[in-house]
């Protein structure tokens, strides 16, 4: 088990787990695309185990790379750099942010495994897309607490699966295999095990600043690794006119 996480991007997601790798004894170095000098903040609050760098000496770094940025800026991801690595692939479409991406638009294509053609000489894993960066945070918890979490992992490669769900379970969660990466929109946006799963249910009447406040404040609902193979198994594809593909889960 590498002893080292690498970070490309330090957003929500990667911040949360960052924060997960350093409580759980890792180090972790830290980057994003706006420079090592505006991560002093987070920096500072994460201690001695974390030092921010480059994106290119960040995927150095690890034996295990987590690429968290907006899908649309996927192809600024190092090739080179990454050759060898274990890739963390967090990123999800979302068209009304990305743009439309004409190789994902017709469904035919997983956005995982168009990363994967990008980083040809990488193994990328499917990770940490399916769950907000709150509950991602909060919900860890001990191997074999009655309230852990599962959460679905998707690769080509077993021996790289098998890496990231060591991971997973170091920053306090189980891992379900749901295949290859052309499985893996069945943890993308839309999709039964996306989110929803792992929120309490929200009171209603609440105004804006009552949600952001709940959002904040209100603990997750644990989702065991059952309920994670029935939600995935039970996904329905559909393309990007809302059709339905009639894929396996119909």
């Amino acid at each position: 088990m590498t002893k080292t996480l690498g970070l490309i991007g330090s957003g929500m997601i990667g911040g949360a787990l960052a924060r997960l790798a350093v409580a759980a004894g890792l180090d972790v170095v830290l980057s994003n695309s706006r420079g090592p000098e505006t991560l002093a903040g987070l920096v500072g609050e994460l201690g001695d185990r974390a030092r921010a760098a480059t994106p290119a000496e960040a995927a150095r770094a690890g034996g295990l790379v987590v690429a968290t940025v907006p899908l649309h800026a996927y192809a600024r991801l190092s090739a080179a750099d990454l050759a060898g690595r274990t890739v963390i692939d967090t990123m999800n479409y979302y068209p009304e942010r990305d743009g439309r991406l004409a190789e994902l638009d017709g469904s035919e294509l997983t956005s995982s495994a168009l990363v994967q053609g990008h980083l040809a000489d990488s193994y990328v894993v499917k990770a940490f897309n399916n769950i907000d960066f709150r509950r991602l945070l909060t919900s860890a918890r001990p191997a074999g607490a009655a309230d852990r979490s599962a959460l679905p992992i998707a690769g080509d490669h077993t021996a790289a699966k098998d890496e990231v769900a060591h991971l997973l379970d170091v920053l306090g969660y189980d891992a379900v295999d749901i295949g290859p990466l052309a499985d893996s929109w069945r943890s993308e946006p839309g999709t039964p095990v996306y989110v929803e799963p792992y929120l309490a249910e929200r009171p209603a009447g609440l105004g804006q600043e009552e949600v952001g406040r709940w959002f904040f404040e209100t603990p997750g609902v644990p989702v065991p690794a059952a309920r994670v193979r029935e939600l995935t198994a039970t996904a329905v594809r559909v393309d990007a006119s809302g059709s339905r593909m009639g894929l396996s889960g119909d």
